[in-house]
């Protein structure tokens, strides 16, 4: 094969000077979209943009292989970045690519049953602590002091995600209008400033069974500098979930023994950290919205046809779900 959805890799082999590639998509991403690629000696990652309706800044490549590049001499596991290709001609957007890392992404429980509940709590413990190192990264010693405007960011947040609803937004959606009204007028206090990756979670790390570790961070589109909480706060929703039967935002693997609970990552974080976490539930509840938003997007694109990934037709059910969680978290700050 030399063309999958969204990647020629006939185009792509030229462009690399190699004389052919073979390739697969990588299911699971929700956003950018993921391949494997290969020469049959040498195997990358490449990732591009969605295949339509592209809002700003939401998938920069040029973004994602500079905090890539930058981190990796640091304590947070990130693929080495190898190339990045901001000519639309060579595949029909801009992509990079990276090294292939060793580990799995876990989004089911069926991925997870070698997970003991010893090694359940050892790994709930490293991801709150690579959390925890990316956000003691100094910015400016990596080169990345530019990288984003910490001043007022959580104020711009609220506005970016509401503009980015309204320009993904194709149906009625109850209480989301209410949700983002009250986010705006009780926006808390900031602690001092970091990258932030902004959609940490589980299943956007690499995770290795021997040794057990986190071996990777992936999928960095929305990172910048800005308030750490934000991470903190959508990591508690992707764990949390929606408590539901086969929940497909947690994929249920936090639920099995021995997995810390949202309540605890959040402990451990600020007994790493000794970061202030009192405001948490305004965090919580824009990390529902924010992901409302998400979903709504991907569901607008996949409507539209502007988008490929296995149970994408499903997502958009549960926008509503996730607005409801965020009005009842930001009644309990």
């Amino acid at each position: 094969m030399s063309e999958l959805p969204g990647l020629d890799l006939d185009k792509l082999a030229e462009h690399l000077k190699v004389e052919k590639l073979s390739g697969e998509l990588i299911p699971g991403g929700r956003s950018n979209l993921t391949y494997r690629v290969t020469d049959g000696t040498n195997r990358w990652v490449l990732r591009r943009p969605p295949l339509g309706h592209v809002l700003a800044t939401a998938h920069d490549m040029s973004r994602e292989h500079r905090v890539i590049s930058a981190l990796g001499p640091t304590k947070v596991p990130v693929p080495h970045a190898e190339l990045l290709c901001e000519d639309t001609e060579v595949i029909g957007a801009p992509f990079y690519l990276m090294e292939e890392v060793r580990g799995t992404a876990i989004r089911e429980q069926d991925q997870a049953r070698w997970i003991t509940p010893e090694k359940a709590t050892t790994l709930s413990h490293q991801l709150v602590d690579v959390l925890a190192d990316l956000h003691e990264v100094d910015p400016n010693e990596v080169g990345l002091g530019d990288f984003g405007r910490p001043d007022g960011f959580l104020t711009r947040q609220v506005s970016r995600w509401g503009k980015q609803l309204d320009n993904s937004r194709s149906r009625d959606l109850p209480g989301i209008e209410e949700l983002r009204e009250r986010l705006a007028g009780t926006v808390p206090d900031s602690p001092r400033p970091t990258i932030v990756h902004g959609d940490y979670r589980l299943d956007n790390c690499l995770v290795t069974e021997e040794p057990l570790g986190i071996s990777a961070v992936l999928d960095w589109e929305m990172s910048t500098l800005g308030d750490p909480l934000t991470d903190v706060g959508l990591i508690y929703v992707y764990w949390a979930g929606l408590n539901i039967e086969d929940d497909p935002i947690t994929g249920t693997v936090p639920s099995l023994p021995g997995f810390l609970t949202a309540d605890d990552l959040v402990r451990r974080y600020a007994d790493r950290t000794g970061t202030d976490v009192k405001n948490l539930g305004w965090y919580i509840a824009f990390g529902y919205f924010k992901l409302a938003v998400i979903l709504e997007g991907i569901h607008f694109r996949f409507t539209t046809g502007k988008t490929v990934g296995a149970g994408f037709e499903k997502l958009g059910q549960f926008t509503l779900p996730l607005v409801q969680q965020g009005l009842a978290a930001s009644k309990e700050q």
